[in-house]
């Protein structure tokens, strides 16, 4: 790992009823939550997004209430990304101005669907997006194999763009490239290693525990001198049981213990 690389965990989400007791403590309320959550850890992957495209008031109420180096990336609408609806970024871009005021939008992420191969009319549309969401940060998630491409990564530098790294099941058809850059930062998204649950649905496909020993050899596959990341986002998506903020608090700690001396963002156990 660089010396200069900055490292900052957190998860996809934290609003989930499941994580009282395994994270939360026994008997925290949902409002509760996101202060919590932001004692432990410096940024978060919001979800909710994807599902709503009417968020300013929330987002303004966690602009108020999170630390003044919080850092926040938003999922794209399902209507930019399922529905293939380029004209929907102008008023989803209008429902983050609470973030962009107080400066802790880091960026968009945009994951497509695995059905979202790479053919000229789904390249063509991915141009069209992210010219429209051009006025943030952007990182791009795809599923599909099809996209491990050489010409993917040019074209995501060439529009200064970050490329997203899943960490997924081996399976053929999944796009699980190597640790890589397009711009100054990396973007890991960790979703799960077990191929059998991964077409059984979401409620199981996400539930998933990583070991201390995945988390390790991750962490050094990042380690190479091809890539140097200004800094590093890895969002733990595995929420099951609140496994994700455990394995993510766990990543926080093998990262300091493998990078003496770096800065890294730390969790607050």
């Amino acid at each position: 790992m660089s010396c200069n690389t900055r490292y900052i965990v957190g998860t996809s989400g934290y609003s989930f009823a499941d994580w009282v007791g395994p994270f939360y403590p026994p008997g925290t309320r949902q409002k509760d939550m996101f202060a919590i959550y932001a004692h432990h850890f410096r940024a978060v992957e919001l979800n909710f997004t994807f599902y709503r495209m009417d968020t300013a008031a929330t987002l303004t109420e966690l602009a108020r209430n999170s630390p003044d180096d919080f850092q926040f990336w938003l999922k794209a609408n399902r209507k930019i990304t399922h529905e293939q609806d380029s004209q929907a970024a102008s008023s989803f871009l209008d429902n983050l101005q609470p973030l962009k005021q107080s400066r802790k939008l880091s960026g968009v992420l945009l994951q497509f669907p695995q059905s979202f191969h790479r053919t000229i009319a789904n390249r063509n549309y991915l141009d069209s997006a992210l010219h429209r969401l051009s006025s943030v940060n952007l990182a791009v998630e795809f599923r599909h194999a099809s996209w491990d491409h050489p010409a993917s990564l040019e074209g995501l530098r060439q529009r200064q763009v970050t490329l997203v790294v899943p960490d997924c099941p081996e399976i053929s058809a999944l796009y699980r490239p190597q640790p890589a850059i397009t711009t100054a930062t990396g973007y890991l998204r960790l979703h799960s290693r077990n191929p059998a649950k991964w077409h059984a649905g979401l409620a199981q496909r996400y539930d998933y525990n990583y070991s201390d020993q995945e988390l390790t050899a991750l962490a050094a596959h990042w380690s190479s001198p091809d890539i140097h990341p200004r800094v590093v986002f890895a969002f733990f998506n595995n929420c099951h049981l609140g496994q994700a903020a455990r394995n993510a608090q766990a990543f926080t700690r093998i990262l300091a213990r493998l990078s003496a001396g770096q800065a890294i963002e730390h969790s607050v156990d």
